[in-house]
């Protein structure tokens, strides 16, 4: 009872202090922008809710398309709103930002009366910090577990670095290192779990302003299309921050006793409140937090357990004949058709240094899954895991020897040609893979 009773006097009923009128200018702003933000976030994470929240994006969807094309003519033909950076993406926020103004303004001449906005504060602060939480909690714990920046495959390995795209460099050096990720992982969980309580959510909004910046910073540094959805929850960090902003400064700059953080206590006067203000954050805890660690732990044990696709052995393998129609084609460097190796990075999928379109082209290679039938020695190679003969997917299907450990035959038709390849395992060999590490480094250069 003692300790309930400090905490209502700490947060007490909210004051009736008079806001400055850039306050509340910038209060009704952000209110309508965050709202907008976080509301797809929040509806899609009830469970059962698409048969609601279909109407919710579909009318987005709507605003979006003739906003774009009365307005903000972004582009011609909106792409498809995937990762936060599409053009899409850029009209959605742009229909957002203008929502928020001319909200905003119709606010204002409405509710001018008004003198403050602490209680509505409250709520919206309550669900900002939860949805840093949210998104704290999602990219940290898949982190913990190394699966959002996989190991460098062969196949990337055996790619010039020239090559590759920026965001591909910066997955890779992310996922070469699993200490790092780790640390990263461990960081964004730790921010989570310190928003998930009162008394320590302004040390992990402070953290989380950090944490997320870096990412921020990675996302425009190294051109990763997420860079909207992470400038957003940079925003909403600060959102939380400049609500403590006299506190801040008394206690980094100015050496002064700083007040009590009121903007994240509320006076529940009803029992029945304080149950179910609990029992919402159990639910919370157990819907993202538990599910996610729950999720992540099963897929790692899937990546970890899973044999290697037999009978292929992974690894790189120089193509020693290739012949078209009984016709060999010598392995020259003008010739971009012709096959100069191929990887099974195991698993199911590979990669061929080849210019033929008929594969996924990435990186100046062409990149394939493959599954093999052992009683017909047949391997079928097909775009994406996903495809099946059932969706007419594959690429290529050949019959296949296994002459010794390093060398396997392929033969079948390609197109109308057919098609004969002799596979000679090499011994290549990557330091990068090694995963070498020194302490005491006079040589390592």
């Amino acid at each position: 009872m003692t300790l309930l009773k400090d905490n209502l006097n700490e947060s007490t009923t909210f004051a009736t202090s008079n806001w400055a009128l850039s306050n509340k200018l910038l209060f009704r702003f952000f209110f309508i922008y965050l709202v907008l933000q976080m509301s797809g976030v929040w509806l899609t994470i009830i469970p059962y809710s698409y048969y609601i929240t279909q109407y919710y994006f579909k009318l987005t969807d709507l605003l979006v398309i003739v906003a774009n094309d009365s307005f903000f003519h972004v582009k011609k033909v909106l792409a498809a709103p995937a990762g936060s950076d599409t053009s899409y993406a850029w009209a959605n926020v742009w229909l957002y930002i203008s929502l928020a103004l001319i909200g905003c303004v119709v606010w204002s001449f409405l509710d001018r009366k008004r003198s403050n906005y602490q209680r509505l504060n409250y709520w919206l602060c309550l669900f900002v910090r939860y949805y840093i939480a949210l998104t704290a909690f999602n990219y940290g714990i898949i982190k913990i577990f190394s699966l959002q920046m996989p190991f460098p495959s062969q196949s990337q390995l055996a790619t010039p670095l020239g090559d590759f795209l920026p965001m591909r460099l910066c997955w890779m050096f992310m996922g070469y290192s699993t200490p790092y990720q780790l640390f990263t992982g461990i960081m964004e969980t730790f921010v989570g779990f310190l928003l998930l309580y009162r008394k320590t959510t302004t040390l992990g909004v402070f953290l989380a302003l950090f944490v997320f910046i870096n990412v921020m910073m990675l996302n425009i540094s190294y051109d990763i299309p997420v860079k909207l959805f992470s400038m957003n929850v940079v925003v909403a960090c600060l959102y939380l921050l400049v609500n403590e902003y006299d506190r801040m400064m008394c206690f980094f700059v100015l050496d002064k006793h700083a007040n009590t953080n009121k903007i994240y206590h509320y006076a529940y006067s009803k029992k029945w409140m304080r149950i179910l203000r609990i029992g919402l954050k159990i639910v919370f805890f157990i819907l993202i937090v538990a599910s996610q660690f729950y999720d992540s732990w099963d897929r790692y044990k899937t990546i970890v357990n899973q044999p290697e696709t037999k009978p292929i052995k992974s690894g790189i393998y120089d193509v020693a004949v290739y012949a078209v129609n009984k016709d060999t084609l010598l392995p020259l460097l003008t010739d971009s058709l012709r096959w100069q190796n191929v990887i099974f990075d195991g698993n199911g999928i590979g990669s061929i240094k080849t210019a033929d379109t008929s594969f996924r082209q990435r990186y100046q290679r062409g990149y394939f899954a493959f599954s093999t039938d052992t009683i017909k020695q047949i391997i079928n190679f097909t775009k994406w895991q996903t495809d099946s003969t059932m969706y007419n997917g594959v690429i290529l299907s050949m019959h296949y020897k296994l002459i010794d450990n390093n060398t396997i035959q392929l033969w079948g038709k390609e197109k109308n040609d057919s098609l004969y390849v002799l596979l000679k395992r090499s011994n290549r060999h990557f330091q990068l893979a090694e995963k070498q590490f020194h302490w005491l480094s006079e040589y390592n250069r």
